[in-house]
């Protein structure tokens, strides 16, 4: 598959970069951007993938969360693909900011009219690491996935679906529960259907009843100012109950006086990029 170079920045002895291809997933063109460290010029390296919340792109992460510096001292390729398909053309896809563009939720519909394009599970678990590594100087057996708030249901769904795909996971102010928030009702109820059984398979607290693979060590940092948490859209408590009933380790840090935004995720991604190089470089 060509790529196709939109812009490159050098940025702590490394580059970011962003790139578009033709996805054969998600039958669109399709934007991601990738930082290549200072040491990805003379040997492969790890690869952490980044999924972003709702209305995002594959922007708001390179430019907002300050991730390069501790990327370069580790040793990290991240990528960070945009959050839905674009330009698809279907009826209501830009109606809402909580549904269709900017927010495909990291799901596989099964409805029309969103089946044929809004199947960002698997372009975010199959199509783009292949890509990634197909083109980029990576080790395909290490890997790990992080993101925040649509993007860290995103993050943990996909590491407790594949186990041992991802050295890692850690997640910002993830959706935990989304069979029990609006945001996620609406959205897998949408690309899914109303049969509420099939939404368990996309979510973090229900699979992670149910998980038996290699050990996981979570990572979750949550802004107790986040206005979404009180609103009831993440509810963490949901996923470390079921975590601590399965004896699943998972560090939970409520951080005083955060929100929702990205000055909060700036605040904490070096403990993330830390909190992955430990399971990447082992």
């Amino acid at each position: 598959m060509a790529l196709k170079q939109v812009s490159s920045n050098k940025c702590f002895e490394g580059f970011q970069k962003v790139f578009e291809h033709d996805s054969a997933e998600l039958k669109c063109k399709m934007k991601f951007g990738i930082y290549l460290p200072p040491k990805a010029e003379t040997g492969k390296c790890p690869v952490l993938y980044w999924l972003s919340g709702l209305t995002c792109t594959e922007q708001n992460f390179i430019t907002k969360a300050g991730f390069q510096q501790a990327a370069a001292e580790h040793g990290l390729i991240v990528v960070a693909p945009d959050t839905s398909p674009r330009g698809c053309n279907i009826e209501g896809e830009d109606e809402s900011w909580d549904f269709g563009t900017g927010a495909g939720f990291y799901v596989d519909a099964t409805e029309d009219p969103w089946k044929t394009n809004y199947r960002m599970y698997s372009y975010v678990k199959d199509e783009l690491p292949k890509l990634i590594n197909a083109n980029f100087p990576t080790d395909p057996e290490r890997m790990s996935v992080f993101g925040h708030s649509m993007g860290g249901h995103g993050a943990l769904i996909l590491a407790l679906k594949n186990p041992g795909k991802y050295k890692s996971v850690s997640a910002f102010a993830p959706i935990c529960n989304p069979i029990q928030c609006q945001w996620g009702k609406k959205a897998l109820g949408g690309y899914l259907g109303p049969d509420a059984s099939k939404w368990e398979a996309y979510d973090a607290t229900q699979l992670v009843k149910s998980y038996s693979g290699s050990r996981l060590d979570i990572l979750i940092d949550q802004g107790k100012d986040d206005q979404f948490l009180s609103a009831g859209q993440l509810l963490p408590d949901n996923f470390i109950a079921a975590c601590t009933e399965r004896k699943i380790p998972v560090v939970f840090r409520l951080q005083q006086g955060y929100d929702h935004s990205y000055f909060f995720i700036a605040s904490f991604i070096n403990d993330h990029i830390k909190h992955h190089a430990k399971y990447l470089n082992a």
